[in-house]
């Protein structure tokens, strides 16, 4: 078996994927020793099950039972783990043994027919006859085709492959596109993301597919970009605004404009998007290797002062200003002088008087692909927004198409669960089927004003199971080793997309 986690004898990677890999902005980081006992024990399990069954080991590993596996032996491991030190893991994912062999077990337990609603997610519209230029072309995947060769990267982005990630290959019901970094010719252009939602009207997914404005109010003469939006606003159903305030680094501003030093343009900001609608700001902190030596840039402390002073605007915060590797994964301390990750919105909603269940929402996307594979880690980071932050107000999404199909993270939240301890000590609420459901779908619903759609458009939930054996096994898109996320991080510096 591979020691990195990518693949077993054969290159198969795990159902439930674990990396190491990034969505290019932060340095992949290395699996735990957890994570490495996990992927050892998965392997020797899809081994003896399949032949249990009397499948390839590849069929094994791209069914739902291959997932239930995956989480089942996560569990045990981590139970393991939390034994020799005395104490009991934070989290469990609720997978039996049963499931781990029986596909209609595996469905009871890691399936559903709620309404999955993805509000992070990208694709990217190049036209594959055309040769170089592309900025995909700095992810070192090999092609997601199966049977191409490397250096086929670009298929795996294209709008075929972005609704066989999201649409078939998962359960999400409904997703929006988010804009990227940088105006321009990008590859998710307005046009381009208009193109996916006449794909998915002529797919029969009418309705299923919004699109995110990219505003950049800090990039040249404010007034030609505020006016840029409005033009935006007036030619394309626009379903909430896209910012990146920290890139680039020279321009950055925050929302509160409390730092003379940048550019004292974020109330402007603010109430030109009241004006002109829709009032959602959707804006990425956390994940800060993007900005190199100034990370407190990607820092959430102007959230909670903006909330505070424009309750009618929406503020939806992108990774929860979680950072891969860093703190913030523990009990929320509020004597904690630097708090680190996610305990950064906490602090600023908590020193602002922004209650729980208000004008800010905290968004999963990388975040729980990330914390998934510690449960206890995952339980904190979990419990926290939805005690702070509120119940109402953490919002599914999950950076794909970057981290390949989310579904290994759809099963993972559907199953898991926030140990009783950590619910008395810290108060954490109880991950109930409608948390779960708030945090999948419907928080997202009443937020954007839609009438939530589900249903898997006239496939039964067996059928499309039978179909997903079929595909290739799923992976992961990212870059894998620190050099690649390098070379991806630098293009993101550099002025490129990411």
């Amino acid at each position: 078996m591979g020691g990195d986690g990518r693949g077993g004898p054969d290159g198969h990677e795990l159902p439930i994927k674990f990396g190491p890999v990034s969505n290019g902005e932060f340095l992949p980081v290395p699996h735990s020793p957890l994570v490495r006992e996990t992927i050892r024990r998965t392997h020797r399990l899809a081994d003896e099950n399949a032949r249990r069954l009397g499948i390839s080991r590849r069929r094994f590993l791209s069914g739902i039972t291959g997932a239930a596996a995956t989480l089942f032996v996560l569990n045990a491991c981590s139970k393991e783990e939390a034994a020799d030190g005395r104490r009991s893991p934070g989290g469990t994912f609720d997978v039996s043994e049963d499931a781990t062999t029986d596909t209609s077990a595996a469905l009871d337990e890691l399936g559903g027919e709620e309404f999955i609603f993805d509000v992070q997610t990208h694709y990217v519209n190049y036209d594959l006859a055309m040769e170089g230029g592309e900025w995909t072309a700095v992810f070192p995947q090999a092609s997601c085709a199966e049977g191409a060769t490397a250096g086929d990267g670009k298929v795996c982005f294209t709008a075929d492959a972005y609704f066989r990630e999201m649409f078939v290959r998962s359960d999400t019901s409904m997703a929006i596109l988010s804009a990227l970094p940088t105006p321009g010719d990008n590859g998710l252009a307005p046009d381009d993301m208009a193109y996916a939602i006449d794909v998915a009207t002529r797919l029969g997914c009418d309705g299923r597919v919004l699109m995110h404005g990219g505003a950049y109010p800090h990039r040249g003469p404010i007034d030609a970009a505020l006016l840029a939006m409005s033009d935006l606003r007036e030619r394309f159903d626009i379903a909430a605004w896209k910012i990146y305030t920290m890139t680039p680094t020279d321009a950055h501003f925050y929302f509160d404009d409390h730092d003379r030093d940048r550019p004292q343009i974020g109330q402007r900001f603010i109430d030109h998007v009241r004006d002109i609608g829709p009032p959602i700001i959707c804006t990425h902190k956390g994940i800060s290797s993007i900005v190199g030596a100034t990370p407190e840039l990607a820092d959430p402390s102007d959230i909670g002062p903006a909330a505070a002073r424009n309750p009618d605007v929406s503020f939806v915060v992108y990774h929860s200003g979680f950072e891969p590797g860093g703190g913030g994964v523990g009990p929320y301390d509020p004597e904690e002088p630097a708090p680190q990750g996610v305990d950064r919105l906490v602090r600023t909603l908590e020193q602002a008087g922004v209650g729980p269940n208000a004008n800010v929402y905290a968004e999963l996307g990388g975040t729980w692909w990330f914390v998934m594979r510690d449960p206890t880690a995952a339980a904190h980071v979990l419990g926290k927004l939805l005690t702070y932050v509120g119940e109402e107000r953490v919002l599914w999404g999950t950076d794909s198409i970057w981290f390949g199909t989310p579904q290994d993270q759809i099963h993972a939240l559907r199953s898991f669960q926030i140990s009783e301890e950590l619910q008395e000590r810290h108060g954490y609420p109880a991950l109930t089927d409608e948390i779960k459901a708030n945090i999948l779908g419907l928080s997202s619903a009443r937020l954007y004003g839609i009438e939530p759609i589900t249903g898997r458009c006239d496939v039964s939930p067996e059928d499309l199971e039978a179909i997903r054996t079929t595909l290739p096994p799923p992976r992961t898109y990212g870059p894998k080793t620190r050099a690649e996320a390098a070379a991806m991080i630098a293009a993101h510096q550099a002025g490129y997309l990411v």
